[in-house]
């Protein structure tokens, strides 16, 4: 039996799922970060590759063919020639990029994807008066160097990871604009997602019973992992991704790129994943509620009714889509007496901003949308689905696989596939 492995890396935690040729799901394995170490992330992310690695079932990992990881957006550090972290990764939201953004709308093209204090390319710029960089010799996102441990090729990327990076995904090429910038520190190869890099290195096949010639292939981005899980194909379809933050991905037959709003446009095959990514979701109602506390008090909101609160629920200052402000500031008064008053207002204006992203899309040329399938935990409220389908005026549906690390399985297996389109 041929068998597939995708690996997510999201905001709370990392999951693998190993599938068949016919996508039949063989295999589920979690590792959550509650105990995340912010002083040593890499190290957290290599603990959780390996321990997911190794709950695989021994009969299950000889007959893995492929493996694909995903990472967040825009998450990314610094190495050494040996592919060791030489400082602290910079996660997705980090916005201190803010203070480099003049000397990057210098060089970048107006409206570039790259000019926001998060993209990838605003932190390896803030990244260059590190003590640090000194000892640096490559740039990696979060799912190159967690691929790089398995296969140990460095410098590897693919163009869904490098897009926020200033890589050209029409011209499949680093643009001329980024180049001159002689930034002192290699950008990785970029090759197409999907694609297979190299054999699983000998060592770890041998220790943990996978076979010499499991391929590790090119990875993703964790929100268009979740968005080939979900069965949207047709331009207009889309997915919402609520999680620990708020993701939208419209496919559409026209690219949008603009980043006044946070928005840009990955490639997928011959259509454009346009689309951008809030600082909202759900881990604000995780600030206040417990997930018993979720489920009891939405079976108390009438999602038919519109609240009257109007809040923009952030945690922290910091805003991407569809507001790009590094600075914004959240808006979560006034609070009533009752929770689920409370509750009802934090639901109705995360999908408020869901509305207004995809509204925004549209006027700015992407396809009308005509369907929304919704991916990550908050998926599986009722209530949040009523009032997303009362604001959006489209259907709602469930994804086909509501997890990133299933549509990663598929991008594994169709790496390895002759028809491999991504």
């Amino acid at each position: 039996m041929n068998l597939y492995l995708g690996i997510d890396f999201g905001t709370s935690g990392a999951r693998a799922t190993v599938i068949d040729k016919e996508t039949c799901i063989q295999f589920e394995g979690r590792y959550p970060f509650d105990m995340y170490n912010a002083f040593d992330l890499a190290n957290c992310w290599k603990e959780a590759l390996f321990n997911l690695l190794e709950q695989i079932p021994q009969e299950l990992r000889q007959d893995v063919r492929a493996i694909a990881i995903n990472g967040t957006s825009s998450t990314v550090l610094l190495c050494d020639s040996e592919g060791q972290p030489v400082d602290t990764p910079l996660l997705y939201n980090d916005a201190r990029g803010a203070l480099v953004m003049e000397e990057l709308k210098a060089s970048a093209p107006p409206n570039h994807t790259v000019l926001s204090a998060t993209s990838s390319l605003a932190k390896l710029l803030w990244m260059l008066q590190l003590p640090a960089f000194v000892e640096a010799t490559h740039f990696l996102h979060q799912a190159d160097w967690l691929a790089f441990l398995l296969h140990g090729q460095l410098g590897i990327s693919d163009y869904h990871n490098a897009l926020k990076l200033g890589y050209d995904v029409e011209k499949l090429e680093y643009p001329d604009w980024l180049k001159q910038l002689q930034l002192k520190v290699y950008l990785p190869k970029v090759i197409a997602p999907g694609t297979p890099i190299a054999e699983l290195r000998a060592d770890i096949a041998d220790k943990l019973g996978f076979p010499r010639d499991c391929v590790v292939c090119a990875g993703t981005t964790d929100s268009i992992a979740a968005f080939l899980a979900s069965g949207a194909t047709l331009p207009g379809e889309a997915v919402t991704s609520l999680g620990s933050t708020l993701v939208l991905k419209l496919l559409s037959r026209t690219r949008v790129d603009d980043a006044r709003y946070g928005i840009y446009s990955h490639r997928l095959g011959d259509l454009w994943l346009t689309g951008g990514a809030s600082n909202t979701g759900g881990a604000v109602l995780k600030q206040f509620f417990t997930s018993a506390e979720l489920e009891s008090l939405s079976q108390e909101i009438d999602g038919l009714k519109a609240s009257q609160l109007d809040y923009y629920p952030l945690l922290k200052p910091g805003e991407r889509f569809p507001i790009n402000n590094p600075n914004l500031s959240g808006r979560l008064e006034p609070r009533p007496d009752s929770q689920v008053e409370f509750l009802h207002g934090l639901l109705e204006s995360i999908a408020r901003i869901e509305a207004r992203g995809y509204e925004l899309l549209q006027e700015l040329g992407a396809d009308k949308l005509t369907r929304v399938y919704t991916a990550g935990g908050g998926a599986r409220n009722r209530v949040w689905r009523v009032i997303r389908g009362r604001l959006l005026q489209v259907p709602i549906e469930h994804s086909v696989n509501a997890e990133a690390a299933f549509g990663t399985a598929l991008l594994a297996m169709q790496g390895i596939s002759s028809d491999f389109g991504f």
